[in-house]
């Protein structure tokens, strides 16, 4: 009885060893260690976990990734492969072969939102790194590599960057500023652009607006971030490269989607046209102590911004200090009277008063731009100076328009109307402002 006992403990043991030999492929041994036991996941093989994850979305294997430190990096290193790579990081983003743009753009959020978790635990430089090394290989993601309209690539990844570095320092988004350079060879294009001729590489000019507009700048509208990644763009370049950029960035489009760079001279345009670009330049300056971008400065970009290509027709210059606001338009009005410049403000306050008219704001903001103005001139002569000026710039714009109407300038006819009746409301508000 004994003897049998002792043979089937010797028999057990021998087979206990034997299992001990076996190596087993599982999640445990592909991680680096652990102090506590393996977990239910850990204990699984690996091909049995690529089953489960196969079966996971994207969203759905975020989260799992932050059950430990173990399954993050077993997480990583599954989406790290080519196979899983080929099957979910689309790369069709045109029209006919992505219908579908909004599904495109979330998968994208979730991808970001992955990554950002998976990541978590790797330093800002090796984050990056891993990341732009896989989807600096998706052709349509870099500048100028794709050129077939409605591509939506820029805009999938401009969602993927921001769900990725949300909630990032400034530091950290220095970072992925400098790595985005590296990577797409930002600046380089930008300066050959720029520094060429307005209007001569109409594409490349596209490209560069589509690019950082969709992955920089629209994601964060209204919002901080914004204002930085604004000024990044802008910071290495002079001033007249600057407000170069600016157009190019915001400009108005022609229908075809060429920007408009001698429209703004050669004609007044429509009211939303120079919105973009005025919204750009209030949000660029709206908190200059933070970001070093000083009134003088601000009046500088303004003044090259607003002759470029040539000098813009007056209606378009007075619509957007007007959409600029308070701050802006009065920088620029003042600047130009205490340089002497008398006779040109006014008759940019003549277009201003026009424009209030043409698009329905109210007559009292422009009657305290120029009480503002007033107070610029030190003697009671300047003062009576500049009011005489802008008397006669009403005076001759509309002996201006009744020329052209003799001239069978049809169209003519009905600025004359709007002049006189903003001519009206600008006197009865503003005497009614002098007389309180």
């Amino acid at each position: 009885m004994g003897k049998r006992i002792c043979r089937s403990y010797g028999q057990q043991t021998h087979k206990a060893r034997l299992l001990k030999k076996q190596s087993v492929r599982t999640a445990t041994s592909l991680s680096h260690g652990g102090t506590g036991g393996p977990s239910f996941f850990q204990r699984l093989p690996v091909e049995v976990l690529h089953i489960i994850l196969d079966q996971l979305s994207v969203l759905e294997m975020s989260v799992f990734s932050m059950v430990s430190k173990e399954i993050t990096k077993y997480v990583l290193d599954y989406i790290s492969s080519q196979k899983w790579r080929n099957k979910t990081i689309i790369q069709s983003f045109h029209p006919s072969a992505c219908p579908e743009q909004k599904c495109t753009v979330e998968h994208y959020r979730h991808l970001g939102l992955l990554y950002k978790r998976c990541t978590l635990l790797l330093p800002t430089k090796d984050r990056l790194k891993l990341i732009f090394s896989k989807f600096s290989q998706i052709p349509c993601f870099m500048l100028e590599q794709c050129l077939v309209p409605g591509c939506t690539a820029f805009v999938s990844f401009g969602v993927f960057l921001k769900t990725l570095i949300a909630g990032w320092d400034e530091l950290e988004s220095h970072r992925v500023f400098n790595c985005l350079c590296v990577v797409t060879n930002l600046m380089q294009k930008t300066e050959g652009i720029i520094t060429a001729k307005p209007g001569v590489q109409p594409h490349r000019e596209l490209q560069l607006r589509l690019f950082c507009r969709c992955v920089l700048l629209d994601p964060w509208a209204n919002q901080p971030e914004c204002q930085f990644w604004l000024t990044q763009l802008l910071k290495p370049w002079p001033m007249v490269s600057q407000a170069h950029l600016l157009f190019i960035l915001y400009g108005p489009l022609q229908p075809g989607g060429i920007l408009g760079w001698q429209d703004v001279v050669e004609r007044a345009l429509t009211p939303g046209s120079l919105w973009s670009l005025a919204e750009a330049i209030s949000f660029l300056f709206g908190k200059p102590e933070l970001k070093g971008w000083t009134t003088p400065l601000m009046f500088s970009i303004v003044m090259e911004l607003t002759a470029v290509p040539e000098p813009w027709h007056l209606e378009n210059l007075a619509r957007f200090l007007l959409l600029c606001g308070n701050h802006v338009s009065y920088t620029v009005l003042a600047s130009k009277a205490l340089f002497g410049h008398v006779s040109e403000v006014s008759r940019l306050i003549i277009y201003i008063i026009l424009v209030c008219e043409k698009d329905g704001y109210h007559m009292s903001w422009v009657v305290n731009i120029v009480q503002q103005i007033f107070k610029v001139f030190s003697t009671s002569t300047e003062r009576f100076f500049f009011i005489q000026h802008l008397e006669n710039s009403f005076s001759q714009l509309t002996r201006e328009i009744c020329e052209s109407i003799a001239e069978n300038q049809a169209e003519d006819r009905e600025m004359l109307f709007i002049l006189l009746e903003s001519s009206a409301r600008f006197h009865t508000k503003f005497l009614h402002t002098l007389l309180k």
